[in-house]
């Protein structure tokens, strides 16, 4: 079946000068051009054209998409089921939330209780996928497959309480960091002290267990890694070194 630019984009939700635009860009040429000119598309392009979609809703810009699909070993079936997957693991996340509004609805009209635990079921899970998309690969990396799924559990597994106090603790690390930076403390000084052992604290809550070799270990990823440096001296350059540094200075075995 063949589709003029106006037909295809009525069948797929989207305007002609996007289409058009598609075309200039090299993403997505018409089949040919009919003795008037006018652009014609058929089965390949129409296949084409719903591929790139499926990239425009992972919020993936045109030139990375355009990159994919002339890519000599590009695989259309490998796509499609890469996208299934991340749709499913959206769905999924999507529904423990649904679920978590509607027990909060039910609790809220005193149809029901719910635990601390069920609160959060939706909001850490998120949290997890965020960090393991983030840093993930490096992580596993580092400590092991074992070691990583265990921390996910023992954070799913985090009251309300304890999560709460977990964020307010990464949140006054970070304060203190700033503060210790911007009056040019030394490492190895009470503000340095404490700042080590606010963070060794903080990690209990992922971890299962605390080693200084794993806490230096993680320090040093904080230099080494620009995401994660970039996360601490998001507000002031210096923090992650003064991170790192207190730990090393600070702690012992």
């Amino acid at each position: 079946m063949e589709y003029t630019i106006q037909k295809l984009a009525r069948l797929a939700g989207i305007t002609t000068r996007t289409l058009r635009y598609y075309d200039e860009i090299g993403l997505l040429a018409p089949a040919r051009l009919s003795p008037s000119g006018y652009r014609i598309y058929q089965e390949e392009e129409v296949n084409k054209l719903q591929e790139i979609l499926f990239y425009r809703e992972m919020d993936l810009p045109l030139a990375v998409i355009r990159d994919l699909m002339t890519a000599p070993d590009h695989n259309r079936a490998g796509t499609l089921k890469e996208h299934l997957k991340a749709l499913k693991e959206q769905q999924e996340q999507l529904e423990l939330v649904i679920a978590n509004v509607e027990k909060s609805i039910e609790r809220e009209e005193g149809k029901r209780t719910m635990t601390d635990q069920e609160k959060f079921e939706g909001l850490k899970k998120r949290l997890l996928e965020e960090n393991e998309e983030k840093y993930g690969e490096e992580i596993r990396e580092s400590y092991g497959e074992a070691c990583v799924e265990e921390s996910n559990r023992k954070m799913m597994n985090l009251t309300k309480a304890e999560y709460d106090e977990m964020n307010l603790l990464a949140e006054q690390i970070l304060s203190l960091l700033e503060e210790a930076v911007r009056n040019h403390e030394d490492p190895k000084s009470e503000a340095g002290l404490q700042i080590a052992l606010l963070h060794r604290k903080w990690l209990s809550f992922p971890w299962t267990s605390y080693t200084l070799e794993a806490h230096r270990g993680v320090v040093d990823m904080y230099l080494a890694d620009p995401r994660f440096t970039k996360y601490y001296d998001r507000n002031l350059p210096g923090c992650a070194k003064f991170l790192r540094d207190a730990v090393y200075l600070n702690l012992i075995a």
